[in-house]
């Protein structure tokens, strides 16, 4: 501050000099006069106009080096506290203090530890686990921040919950189902929700059901990376989709591989049963990749997996975002014609690795922590729907 005060007081002189100059000068040596006056003053505005630059540029690098971000608060729910850590880590912060429990009667109780008075806050809360109790936690979470006066409340559901019950079914036992990703996007909103971040919503039409701006991030760069660095004749490779409903999702992998893409279509006479399956396309000796966003008994990947074998493909793998694995699902996956079977860690996978070595993971912490910094400062996430940050 100091030599900026003297770069002032060298530039009021100058205008000064300038001034009595022309008043004292001759006609004849006014303008020289003049001219020298000037040339101080410029001098004199470059020298101040340099040391605020470097003032600038030096405060600039301090705080990227520091990697400071004012005015927000990260808070994790219950159901996924390692993938929470693993994103705060990426954002050089640390969570929230947030006391999560139960009171005698199963009721959930919350009690946030810290001011979030005027602040941009994230909660973290997978569907996953437990969900009807996650759920309940992430709702009272959220409210209990809204009623503290945070600025902002952005729910980050990497798995969202009830999003396979978007709609009602043609069939007529199903004509009085209810719509419950509606209602669960309804109770987050009146809960206090200003903001949503997930990724690879079952059914893309859920965005439609809020109110509120939602960010639907994809796994898909990520999943490209992962083919490319792991599956050494990814060039030859055919994408699967097994199902109908992910045929978009795999011609859209399949574009950016250049590569040729195939498709199952499975008859289902009852919820997690499928009765019969066609495949649509030519596996026969190339390296099949079935790729869908989420597995949960694994009764469709798995008989998918077989008629893949069957058709003549040399190997076949399996890419998820979301691996439920509930019920016979790992036995189911030990047993099927899998090199490997791939997810990403919306959901915890330490103990299903454990249980099954042909299950892989892939880290996705750093795409929702990009999509956190970047909200927070006002960007656009749009980059991570084909990017994946290093």
């Amino acid at each position: 501050m100091s030599h900026l005060k003297q770069s002032c007081f060298r530039v009021e002189g100058a205008t000064m000099a300038l001034k009595e100059g022309a008043a004292a000068a001759t006609c004849g040596g006014m303008f020289a006069c003049v001219n020298d006056a000037k040339a101080d003053v410029h001098n004199c505005c470059l020298t101040f106009e340099h040391i605020v630059n470097d003032s600038q540029t030096n405060a600039g690098h301090s705080e990227q080096h520091t990697q400071r971000m004012p005015n927000i608060k990260v808070f994790s729910g219950s159901s996924h506290p390692d993938l929470s850590q693993k994103v705060v880590e990426r954002l050089g912060i640390n969570l929230g203090k947030a006391v999560l429990k139960k009171f005698s009667n199963q009721e959930t109780s919350v009690e946030i530890g810290e001011s979030v008075r005027g602040e941009d806050v994230y909660i973290i809360q997978s569907g996953c686990g437990e969900v009807n109790d996650n759920l309940m936690e992430l709702l009272i979470m959220i409210n209990a921040c809204k009623i503290a006066s945070a600025a902002r409340v952005t729910a980050v559901i990497p798995c969202f919950p009830y999003a396979r019950q978007d709609k009602k079914d043609k069939a007529s036992l199903q004509s009085r189902a209810p719509i419950s990703a509606k209602l669960v996007s309804n109770m987050l909103t009146v809960a206090g929700a200003d903001h949503i971040i997930t990724m690879d919503l079952h059914a893309s039409q859920i965005q439609g059901f809020f109110d509120i701006p939602v960010d639907n991030l994809y796994a898909e760069p990520a999943v490209l990376k992962w083919i490319k660095e792991n599956i050494p004749n990814w060039r030859d490779c055919v994408i699967v989709s097994p199902d109908a409903g992910g045929a978009k999702r795999v011609t859209s992998i399949a574009d950016r591989l250049n590569v040729d893409f195939a498709l199952i279509h499975k008859e289902r006479k009852k919820a997690n049963e499928v009765a019969s399956m066609v495949l649509v396309g030519d596996v026969t000796k190339r390296t099949a990749i079935l790729v869908d966003d989420m597995a949960d008994t694994c009764g469709t990947i798995c008989h998918a997996a077989q008629k893949l074998k069957e058709a003549g493909a040399a190997q076949v793998y399996a890419i998820l975002t979301h691996g439920i694995f509930s019920g016979p699902a790992l036995t189911r996956i030990n047993n099927a014609f899998f090199e490997a079977l791939v997810v990403t860690n919306t959901i915890p996978q330490e103990n299903n690795m454990k249980g099954c070595p042909k299950i892989q993971c892939i880290d996705i912490s750093m795409i929702l922590a990009e999509a956190i910094r970047r909200t927070h400062n006002g960007e656009s996430v749009s980059y991570l729907f084909s990017h994946v940050p290093m």
